[in-house]
């Protein structure tokens, strides 16, 4: 299994892509051009809603400057690719092409895994310790919490990118996805692929499970805490803010984990499944946060330069 990379034939990949009608082709590409077009537009706006607005100068809006940003490169990592298959037929990528998506997608990815981890930590210390929360989310732990997270995703990234660029590929050549992924990676190799499957078990299926268990464990107490508030509006507030932040983690988590806790699969079905992480998710998540929150909402409106009306 631990080849070097100079022992392999293969030079280039084909990304055969979501399998579809070739009538599709058009249709396709037009309906990703325009989710992708939202998303880097929806995303951008949040940022620079957030770093123009000084109401907005809090961890909640720092965190979510970066989950924008993520969401962004995500996007573009993967989307351009797809979508010059759709419209060009061009599905020929190189072995070092390939190399970059993967880690560009897993260090990008599982970045975004912790970073939701920290927004469901941020939320449990603002409604479960209010007393204590500006004591403790400071702006000098925000950045390192922050900061943090793209290490963790850095490091988790060229650990499984080293095991994939050590196996020999021989081939075939042709990805039975829509980009370069290590379940996909790891069928083409010529080599016993049984340590790369539970490392990839392991390291990605249960670090995902564990954060998810670790955000659902977080708005457990959020609930419990939000039922003892005395307010109706205070209430349907805190439920609307996290209900959105939950929203987009169930929608990226569940399909995450379906994936990579079965690395040897084969089923058509996988491709579909993480177009919700790697396209859905990254424009659900402007239009959920500008949608369900009412402060996103009026600063977007200070910034096209509409004043608010408050009642007297």
């Amino acid at each position: 299994m631990m080849q070097s990379r100079n022992q392999s034939s293969v030079s280039h990949f084909i990304l055969v892509g979501l399998h579809h009608p070739p009538q599709l082709g058009l249709p396709f590409f037009l309906a990703f051009l325009v989710i992708y077009l939202l998303t880097v537009s929806g995303n951008g706006l949040i940022i620079l809603t957030v770093l123009v607005d000084i109401q907005l100068h809090r961890p909640m809006y720092w965190f979510l400057c970066h989950l924008s940003l993520l969401d962004m490169t995500i996007s573009s990592a993967i989307v351009p690719k797809m979508l010059a298959g759709f419209l060009l037929d061009s599905r020929v990528i190189s072995f070092g092409g390939c190399v970059m998506q993967l880690f560009s997608f897993h260090f990008l990815g599982c970045t975004e895994c912790f970073l939701y981890t920290l927004m469901a930590y941020d939320r449990f210390l603002a409604i479960c310790k209010p007393l204590h929360y500006a004591t403790i989310m400071t702006h000098r732990v925000c950045n390192y919490l922050a900061l943090g997270t793209w290490l963790g995703g850095t490091l988790h990234s060229l650990f499984q990118t080293s095991f994939i660029i050590r196996l020999p590929f021989c081939g075939p050549n042709r990805v039975d996805y829509f980009f370069c992924d290590i379940p996909a990676m790891l069928r083409l190799a010529c080599a016993d692929t049984t340590i790369n499957e539970l490392v990839t078990f392991v390291d990605i299926g249960f670090l995902a499970l564990t954060c998810f268990v670790l955000i659902l464990t977080s708005y457990g107490y959020i609930v419990a805490a939000i039922l003892r508030i005395q307010s109706v509006d205070g209430r349907h507030n805190a439920f609307s803010t996290c209900a959105a932040h939950l929203t987009i983690v169930i929608v990226y988590y569940v399909p995450c984990t379906f994936i990579y806790l079965r690395p040897g699969s084969e089923e058509p079905l996988d491709g579909v499944v993480a177009v919700f992480y790697t396209v859905v998710t990254p424009l659900l998540n402007p239009i959920i946060y500008t949608l369900h929150n009412k402060e996103m909402k009026a600063a977007l409106r200070r910034l096209g330069g509409h004043k608010e009306v408050h009642p007297h």
